[in-house]
């Protein structure tokens, strides 16, 4: 697979966070009643090989609990490469946000070579401690809805533990919508299983409902 040129000319970009709303669930500039907007520009650009030790350092800053269901350690070296490589090869594309010049989250699209889910990517998030809450991670699954679009996907997926209600909360927000509940399907830490939920983004419907101008 190969980023499209629509891709790379995206990036890098800023956007806006309002922190203004606070929790629950922000959305892009819009102002609480009676209150003014506290627009926090925040930019966006794509992970490269230059961003190995950074990641590393990120990653080893997490909670275990925001590491425990990856699909890897990604505090590992040797995953990390493998990352990187799977991004050069253009099976993964992942998004960096740098608030303040600083990385505090990462939003990843997975895409597959199988032939009969190409037209499907699976997205994954993780951001900093003290960012949760404040709008980073809806906007950075909010860029990858974007990049489905342009890479033309049917579908986007997204797989979380059941309890995280706040993570189902913001992909609700974004259209994303259950698909799956599957009970006891991972196990932590200390031996316990855990409830997935797996929740999916209709690419195609979206594009369809789309206004066109003209």
């Amino acid at each position: 697979m190969v980023t499209k040129p629509e891709i790379h000319n995206r990036y890098p970009r800023k956007i806006e966070l309002d922190e203004s709303l606070g929790t629950p669930g922000p959305s892009f500039l819009r102002v609480r009643p009676g209150g003014a907007p506290q627009v926090r520009p925040v930019s966006l650009r794509l992970m490269g090989a230059p961003d190995r030790d950074s990641i590393l350092l990120f990653a080893r800053h997490l909670p275990q609990e925001d590491l425990l269901f990856l699909h890897s350690d990604i505090t590992q070296p040797a995953i990390v490469d493998e990352w990187l490589r799977s991004i050069e090869n253009g099976g993964t594309l992942t998004l960096l946000a740098e608030p303040d010049g600083t990385l505090e989250g990462y939003a990843s699209l997975h895409l597959s070579p199988a032939r009969w889910t190409r037209k499907v990517g699976e997205v994954a998030i993780n951001v900093a401690p003290e960012w949760q809450s404040r709008g980073l991670g809806e906007a950075l699954c909010a860029e990858i809805i974007a990049l489905g679009g342009i890479l033309e996907l049917g579908k986007i997926t997204a797989q979380m533990v059941a309890e995280h209600k706040s993570a189902r909360a913001m992909f609700e927000r974004l259209g994303f919508r259950t698909q799956a509940f599957l009970p006891d399907w991972v196990e932590d830490h200390e031996g316990r299983g855990r409830d997935l939920l797996l929740m999916t983004y209709d690419v195609s419907a979206a594009e369809r409902k789309a206004p066109t101008s003209g």
